[in-house]
C-alpha cells in the first residue's frame, strides 16, 4: 500500500508572507505616487497640480495585490508628502475622498472637489 502524498505548497511571489514591507515612491514627472512590493509596482494614485492644490483623480491596486491594505498605505504616504510640500489636497478620486472621511488628520490641508476643479481637471487630462 502506498502512502498518500502531501499536497505540495507553492509560495506565490505575491504572497504577503514572502514580501518585504511595501514602499511608496513619488514619481513627479508622471504625476503619481506608486506603491512597490518587492520592487514591483503594485498600484498607483495619480494627480495633477493646480496651483497650490494637488488634485487626486485616480487610485488603483493591481488585482494580484488586492486585500492587503496597499491602497490605504499608498494614499496615506501621498497625503503626508503633500503636507510636507506645503500643498493642499483635492480628492476627486473616490478612494481618496473615502479615505479622508476616516482620517481627519488631513482635514487642515483638504479642499473640496468643486465642479470648477473637476472641470479644470477634465480639461487637463485631455
Amino acid at each position: 500500500m502506498t502512502q498518500p502524498t502531501q499536497p505540495t505548497q507553492h509560495t506565490r511571489p505575491e504572497d504577503p508572507a514572502t514580501t518585504a514591507a511595501p514602499t511608496v515612491e513619488h514619481v513627479a514627472d508622471r504625476h503619481r505616487y506608486v506603491v512597490l512590493v518587492d520592487g514591483a509596482r503594485a498600484g498607483l494614485t495619480a494627480y495633477r497640480d493646480r496651483g497650490a492644490q494637488r488634485v487626486f483623480f485616480h487610485t488603483e491596486i493591481d488585482e494580484a495585490y488586492a486585500g492587503r491594505g496597499l491602497a490605504a498605505q499608498l494614499v496615506h504616504a501621498a497625503l503626508t508628502d503633500v503636507r510636507a510640500s506645503g500643498m493642499r489636497v483635492v480628492p476627486v478620486c473616490p478612494y481618496v475622498a473615502k479615505y479622508l472621511t476616516s482620517h481627519d488628520e488631513f482635514d487642515d490641508i483638504t479642499d473640496p472637489a468643486t465642479p470648477e476643479v473637476v472641470q479644470w481637471l477634465e480639461a487637463h487630462l485631455k
